[in-house]
């Protein structure tokens, strides 16, 4: 992120690093127009196609103007608004922002309603009080995923334990939150409750036919789905040419090794997984081939020199591609103690732009979820290769 001085204010700007083709939208303000905001504290939530970003604040000041409103695609380096020094004038307090032309900053005596929807009280902003607890210090430790569920289902995130690095609160800690707040709710014991839908918006009109459909609900697609089926259907009809071939593998020696070696790598601070062998086969496989670590283009193969491995992962809210960085330097030990970090960071919604960027290769373990063979295995375009990995049977 950039920022810009002038003699009245600090322009906020989009980070202009991105990945070329990358799409962003800006998810949501985290502060208000009229608000004080801190140097370095997050003011923005922008999501990309790959990863939710937070944009911190350039300076302390006031904000005092909002140029980009949530749900518009932001482009890389593009002016989202302005941070004034100084006292707020009346022009900056009428500028367009979240609280409308002319419309009192939150918290003043003419101003206390929020523009911001939630379940709240009567006379109340609905978010107003869980806003301001998850914008103080604690809110900072928190990932942009987790700080969603905890507004969507209204929660403080002091009832919440969290269970990751420093009692850091993760999504799956709000998870269980949420399951045995609804198992309690109906005299069940905690942990066996299913989870409350967020008051989904129920459609029981008449379709085309002029016949009574199903009562259903809507989910608005985030960007990363729209971004996941966009990719599906350009990888597949109008990108590079598609071969599927299958093979079996017998692991027997690989388990054997695993299991002489799996308490020495948990002392050395790893999680040795299978995904750690297939990212050291993928390796061994491209420096016999390296046609397979490659970008296709309409005129020529360009082959990378260096194997950025890319790991699909399953995330909340769709799935996410953690790019393991120059895999060809990394022994077993790093390469599972960097795939932990990823994953981890990745289930947790904290993971960086740079994250997501530069892969050559990709691993999609869908075996995780029992299949044998899933097709088709779609290639981030533009690489040239997946390795789709299937169930593990004994025979």
């Amino acid at each position: 992120m950039s920022a810009i001085a002038t003699t009245e204010s600090i322009e906020i700007r989009a980070p202009s690093g991105q990945e070329e083709g990358t799409r962003s939208q800006l998810l949501r303000w985290l502060k208000s127009v009229g608000e004080l905001v801190a140097e370095h504290e997050p003011l923005i939530e922008l999501e990309t196609d790959k990863v939710t970003v937070e944009v911190a604040s350039p300076a302390d000041g006031v904000l005092a103007e909002i140029l980009k409103q949530e749900q518009e695609e932001v482009a890389p380096g593009e002016l989202l608004g302005r941070i004034s020094q100084g006292e707020p004038t009346q022009e900056a307090s009428a500028r367009p922002g979240l609280g409308g032309p002319g419309a009192p900053p939150p918290g003043t005596a003419s101003g206390k309603a929020s523009a911001r929807p939630g379940p709240g009280g009567p006379g109340a902003p609905p978010s107003a009080s869980l806003a301001s607890t998850m914008l103080g210090a604690t809110a900072r430790q928190l990932s942009p995923a987790v700080r969603r569920l905890l507004a969507e289902y209204s929660l403080d995130p002091a009832s919440v334990r969290g269970t990751g690095d420093g009692g850091r609160i993760t999504v799956a800690d709000v998870m269980r939150e949420i399951s045995d707040s609804a198992a309690s709710a109906r005299g069940a014991a905690p942990g066996a409750g299913r989870l409350p839908p967020p008051r989904p918006h129920v459609d029981a009109s008449a379709d085309l036919r002029g016949n009574e459909r199903a009562a259903s609900h809507r989910v608005p697609h985030s960007a990363v789905r729209k971004r996941i089926a966009a990719r599906m259907v350009e990888s597949l009809l109008h990108t590079a040419p598609h071969v599927t071939t299958v093979f079996e593998v017998d692991l027997g020696e690989v388990l054997a090794h695993r299991q002489q070696h799996r308490e020495e790598f948990a002392r050395a601070g790893a999680a040795l997984t299978l995904t750690a062998y297939f990212a050291q086969a993928a390796v061994a496989a491209i420096r016999e081939v390296p046609e397979a670590n490659s970008r296709w283009t309409d005129t020529e193969l360009e082959i990378y020199d260096t194997i950025n491995l890319g790991i699909a992962t399953a995330a909340e809210g769709g799935l996410v591609v953690p790019v393991l960085h120059a895999a060809e330097s990394l022994d077993l030990l790093e390469t599972a103690r960097r795939l932990e970090e990823l994953v981890r960071r990745a289930r947790d919604g904290a993971l960086a732009s740079e994250d997501v960027r530069g892969g050559t290769f990709t691993l999609s373990n869908h075996g995780v979820s029992g299949s044998l063979l899933a097709t088709p295995i779609i290639i981030p375009q533009p690489q040239s290769a997946i390795l789709g990995l299937g169930k593990l049977e004994k025979r």
